[in-house]
């Protein structure tokens, strides 16, 4: 875990991780949030809809957003105050993301920080689009 503070930030500080998409974690998804949708439950109902495979929760990949800024960017002193999320193009369980965050504004007035962040799979699509905007304690 990271433990920048406001002081330490500075717009182009960037991080990143990575993490594969399993069953597991589909599972545990739907058991938390009780999302039901054939897209993501039904490898039949994906298929008619034009995938290879049920599709991974957006929600699920855009949740990383939530580590990259409360572990990697700026870590322990960071309060979520908002995660702006675009989803570009699907996610499969077996895929393999990076989560990379890169700061693009400082707001000293309002100790906060300004993320752009994406995701991109094991084969450099952009899967995801954020912009988090967290509190970060001086």
């Amino acid at each position: 875990m990271n433990h920048y503070t406001l002081a330490d930030i500075q717009p182009g500080l960037t991080h990143s991780f990575t993490v594969t998409i399993t069953q597991e974690m589909m599972d545990q998804f739907h058991a938390i949030t009780g999302d039901c949708s054939p897209i993501h439950m039904d490898a039949a109902y994906a298929a008619q809809r034009g995938y290879a495979a049920p599709v991974v929760y957006g929600m699920l990949g855009a949740s990383f957003f939530s580590t990259l800024a409360g572990v990697h960017l700026p870590g322990e002193h960071c309060l979520l105050h908002s995660v702006e999320s675009k989803f570009s193009k699907p996610i499969f369980v077996g895929d393999t993301l990076t989560i990379s965050g890169k700061v693009s504004e400082v707001n000293e007035t309002f100790r906060e920080i300004t993320i752009k962040a994406t995701i991109t799979n094991q084969d450099g699509v952009k899967v995801t689009r954020g912009v988090i905007k967290a509190g970060v304690a001086k």
